[in-house]
């Protein structure tokens, strides 16, 4: 919106606490699921939308494995809707119709499963294994067919684990620390503590989307192409958790491990060498940083949720 585009958002449940509620003057928000074909198609053809960013999906990994069929529907389906409709429209006869600039599909690490290599280089082969992980590898792989099939004009990204203001799936180790350790509470961390990941500040994730979306709109050179977002700084659940813990100022409460997580990858994190190459993007924040202009908003949440649970 600050580069002056008309926002049009699509969310099946917009949650009281959510930070897209203050968007609602400038956006036009839509209470729909990705599920529904016939809503992708109309929305982008009446809406005359010209870029997608597809971010929509069932994001946590424990809910996935319990719920592996809504995880299926809403990741896989829902991603060859908002591409069956980009290819659906693409063929239409009126230019009017046809006016899709592009698509960024939001992957993930998780996509890339368990490898031998690591870091994840782009052409590494997607081979996920548990529901989360496979939803993820085959919205890649489908997105790859429509664009050498039909030249739907899509790239594909996949993070490691973002962080930042307005994370409201609380489950995730960011949250989950940052809202224990603000009421004076020790965080549980279910695995062992040695799983390593990526962690990426949204600010940097942001600008990554947008740098890509620019150069699709004028390069076709790039559709079709994936891009791994790191800041290559990879590091353990145990280190996350100290440098949380360090940042809010209370050490004092150490992290109570139940090792009790199973279908765990114990190591992933990404190359992220070509989108520095081909888009000369680069992390402007390092764990810390990010975290330092996080902690605020989590605050407010706590004390925000105190104050309800107190009236209650």
């Amino acid at each position: 919106m600050q580069k002056g585009a008309n926002v049009v958002g699509i969310d099946r449940d917009y949650k009281p606490e959510s930070m897209i509620h203050e968007l609602k003057a400038d956006a036009e928000l839509i209470e729909g699921t990705i599920e529904d074909l016939d809503l992708m198609i109309s929305i982008i053809r009446d809406r005359k939308i010209e870029f997608v960013f597809h971010l929509a999906a069932q994001s946590i990994v424990g809910t996935a494995n319990s719920n592996p069929l809504d995880t299926f529907k809403s990741n896989i389906e829902g991603t060859w809707n908002v591409l069956e409709a980009a290819r659906q429209l693409g063929q239409a006869s009126d230019i009017a119709d046809r006016r899709l600039r592009g698509i960024i599909l939001a992957s993930s690490d998780k996509a890339y499963g368990d490898q031998d290599v690591l870091p994840y280089i782009e052409d590494a082969p997607m081979q996920g294994r548990f529901p989360y992980d496979v939803s993820k590898s085959c919205a890649d792989l489908i997105a790859r067919s429509y664009f050498l099939s039909y030249k739907v004009p899509v790239c594909v990204t996949r993070c490691g684990n973002l962080f930042g203001a307005g994370d409201l799936n609380l489950s995730r180790i960011v949250p989950d620390t940052l809202t224990h350790v603000l009421r004076g509470e020790p965080v549980t961390i279910r695995s062992n503590g040695k799983p390593v990941r990526d962690y990426l500040y949204i600010k940097d994730a942001v600008n990554a989307y947008l740098m890509l979306a620019e150069r699709m709109w004028n390069d076709s050179s790039v559709h079709g192409e994936a891009f791994n977002i790191s800041n290559q700084a990879p590091m353990s659940v145990l280190e996350c958790v100290d440098k949380i813990l360090a940042v809010v100022g209370r050490e004092d409460l150490k992290p109570i491990i139940q090792g009790t997580a199973t279908r765990e990858i114990e190591e992933q994190f990404l190359d992220a060498t070509k989108i520095n190459t081909v888009l000369g993007w680069k992390p402007q924040y390092d764990f810390t940083a990010g975290l330092k202009e996080t902690v605020g908003w989590y605050k407010d949440l706590v004390k925000g949720r105190n104050s309800v649970a107190s009236i209650s």
